[in-house]
Order: C-alpha cells, then sequence, then structure tokens
C-alpha cells in the first residue's frame, strides 16, 4: 500500500505529466482539434490551477494568525519591562528585554516546588490510566460479552458528560471513605483522602481519569485495526489473553501508548478544576497559574488593588512558565506522537 508521500509525489507527477502534454499539443497546434467540453475544462483547470494555492496560502495565513496570535503576544509582553506597557510606540518588539518579569513571577508561583508536584501527579495519574484504558480498550476490541454494548455506551458518556456533574459525588466519597481502615492504610492515618494525591489516583487505577473514555475509545479502535491472526498464533503458542495482550498487543500498539500517555499529562497539567476542587492546600502549577493575579498583588503591590494592565508582564510570564515543559517534551517527542495521531482511532478506522 503507497504511503501519503508516495501518493503526493505520484500526484506531482502526474500535474507535471499534463502540462507538458498541453503545451506540447499547443506547439504542435493539436488544440484544435479538442471539443469545446475538452477546450472549457482544459481552461477550467488552469485557472483553478492559478487560483487555488493564492487562496490556500490566505487561508492558511489566516489560521496561522489566529493561532500564533496569543503566543506572540505572551512572549513580546513577558520579556517587556511593565513600563513600556503604557508606551503607544510599542506594539509587538519592545525597546529592552528583561528577565526580572520570569524570576519575580518564579518566586510568587514557587514553581520549582509547583512543577515537582505536579509531575508527581501527573506521572502517577497518567501511567495508571493509561495502563487500565489500554486494557479495557483491549476488552471492548477482542472479546464478547454480555452487556458490551451497555457499557460502551457508559464510555461515550464519559466523554461527553462534563466532570462538574459527579464532583460532589466524588467529594463526598473521598470525604468520608469507607472502609476506614484502608482509607488510614492509604494515608498514614487518616480517614479521609481530600488533600492527598489518591484522589487522582484512585480514579486513573479504575479508567475514569480525567479524558478517560476517550482514551478507551482510542484504544479500542486501534486494537480492532490489529489483524486478528496475530492473536490466534499467541493462542497457538500457548499464550493466554492477559500473556497475548503483553506480548503481542502492547509491542504494537506503542505509538498509541504514547499518543495517549502525551495527551494524559498536557490534561492533568492544565487541570485545575479537579485539584481545586479536592485540593485546599496542594501547589500544582494550574493552580498557581489560576491565581496569579491575586498572589503577585500580594507579594509584589503589597496588597493594593492594581489593575490586570498593570498585572500584565507577569501574568504572560506565568504563562511562558507554565507551558514552557509541555513544549520541550512534544519537541523531543513530537515524532512519535503524530506518528501515533495517524494510527490511533482518533481519525476513525
Amino acid at each position: 500500500m503507497a504511503t501519503k508521500k508516495e501518493e503526493k509525489q505520484f500526484e506531482k507527477e502526474r500535474k507535471a505529466a499534463m502540462k507538458a502534454r498541453h503545451k506540447r499539443m499547443k506547439a504542435e497546434g493539436l488544440e484544435k482539434y479538442l471539443t469545446p467540453e475538452q477546450i472549457r475544462y482544459n481552461r477550467r483547470k488552469a485557472i483553478t490551477g492559478a487560483v487555488w494555492p493564492i487562496f490556500r496560502f490566505l487561508i492558511l495565513f489566516g489560521l496561522c494568525f489566529v493561532i500564533l496570535y496569543p503566543l506572540i503576544f505572551m512572549i513580546s509582553t513577558a520579556f517587556r519591562p511593565s513600563e513600556q506597557m503604557n508606551d503607544p510606540s510599542i506594539v509587538w518588539l519592545p525597546k529592552s528585554l528583561t528577565m526580572n518579569n520570569i524570576k519575580q513571577t518564579w518566586q510568587v508561583m514557587k514553581f520549582d516546588k509547583s512543577v515537582l508536584t505536579t509531575v508527581r501527579l501527573n506521572l502517577i495519574a497518567s501511567v495508571l490510566q493509561v495502563i487500565t484504558c489500554s486494557i479495557t480498550g483491549y476488552g471492548f476490541a477482542r472479546f464478547q460479552f454480555k452487556g458490551k454494548k451497555l457499557l460502551f455506551a457508559i464510555v461515550v458518556l464519559m466523554i461527553i458528560v462534563p466532570p462538574q456533574i459527579t464532583t460532589i459525588p466524588l467529594y463526598m466519597q473521598y470525604a468520608f471513605f469507607k472502609p476506614q481502615f484502608l482509607a488510614k492504610l492509604l494515608t498514614g492515618g487518616a480517614t479521609s483522602l481530600i488533600n492527598t494525591g489518591w484522589t487522582m489516583y484512585l480514579p486513573a487505577l479504575f479508567a475514569n481519569g480525567l479524558r478517560a473514555g476517550l482514551f478507551i475509545f482510542i484504544f479500542r479502535q486501534f486494537f480492532r485495526g490489529l489483524p486478528k491472526e496475530l492473536e490466534d498464533a499467541a493462542y497457538l503458542d500457548g499464550c493466554g489473553p492477559f500473556k497475548t495482550y503483553l506480548v503481542v498487543m502492547v509491542p504494537n500498539a506503542k505509538t498509541s501508548f504514547l499518543t495517549v500517555f502525551l495527551f494524559s499529562i498536557v490534561w492533568y497539567w492544565n487541570d485545575f478544576y479537579v485539584s481545586s476542587s479536592f485540593f485546599t492546600h496542594n501547589d500544582t502549577v494550574a493552580l498557581m497559574l489560576k491565581n496569579l493575579d491575586a498572589q503577585l498583588q500580594q507579594d509584589l503591590f503589597g496588597g493594593q488593588s492594581v489593575s490586570v494592565r498593570q498585572l500584565i508582564v507577569w501574568l504572560e510570564a506565568g504563562c511562558v512558565l507554565s507551558i514552557t515543559p509541555l513544549l520541550v517534551m512534544y519537541i523531543f517527542l513530537q515524532r512519535y506522537f503524530i506518528e501515533g495521531i495517524e494510527r490511533s482511532g482518533i481519525t476513525g478506522m
């Protein structure tokens, strides 16, 4: 089966051959033997070939501007001295650059501590979620059992239903966790799981973490696309279902595992709703960024009320700090991430 690169090369060569053929016919005076329909068709193709690249450029330029404008503004503002925000002669390029905004925001956000806390919560929850969602997706893709359609409908509802609906029941469950001996075992003495990482770990352990429904769907679609003969060969060699999953399916699904893991990391990193619901004194990057304006007024301006216009340079510096780890991770893993997107079930099978 031809790859996308080969198909593009073939289409490019075909268009070049057609263009050369038309030029040769025109040079030899053979165009007069064409029918009126063929002449009109050739003219339409020529006009489309001339106009479409310009139209495509305008569309892409407009989309890039919409997407990149916030990033350009963020970078331009984060490294700009605060007094230059009131200078009407400065639009994009500041007259001077400064790192003081980054340093002050780093201290206000307690960024080193916040990053360590966020990474710890993210990695444990994401690893648990990838494992459990992959097993669940494999079960939906390869096994037949009673209630399968109903259970998969519930998985789809997990994608549709917002987490705000289940927050209060979950909070009550974590605050008065039963059985109490298990709560004491998990927390080291307390009977409540509030303000502990278990409020994130337990849902991920049971394939019910952030966006778990989408991850189960991705794994289901990917495993459905693998040849059934792989499993049959493993069963003939004496492998059971679980060993077949570990030995045969997991190695073939490496790109999907990476895709889901990166998605999970990003969503846990940016989450502040769940964190603010179950944590009251836990400093994560998303929570610190959410409360950054109030913290800046307290630490930098002595509790005085300051407008957002005056705080904008520090707020944008906080945004730069918060997205930098994700950008570094994506730079190193983008090739595998894009490959995983193409091979997973996100675009359908």
